[in-house]
């Protein structure tokens, strides 16, 4: 598993750029979040740490990749 890049810009893999603020916590679940933020818009966004390495295909394409 890679490790998540704090200012780290990331390629989704369908090509958005996104940069990764920080991390929190679910309030509920306690489940660890990657909180980031699309390049395009500077919305905030949260996804479960364990989806954001998670591979998507066949090929071992990795959900994001980390370019900077």
């Amino acid at each position: 598993m890679q490790e998540i890049k704090i200012g780290g810009t990331y390629r989704h893999f369908k090509g958005n750029l996104y940069k990764v603020k920080g991390f929190a916590r679910h309030s509920e679940t306690l489940e660890d979040m990657v909180v980031y933020e699309p390049l395009k818009t500077g919305d905030l966004w949260v996804r479960p740490k364990s989806m954001w390495n998670e591979v998507v295909d066949e090929k071992g394409t990795l959900r994001f990749t980390l370019i900077d």
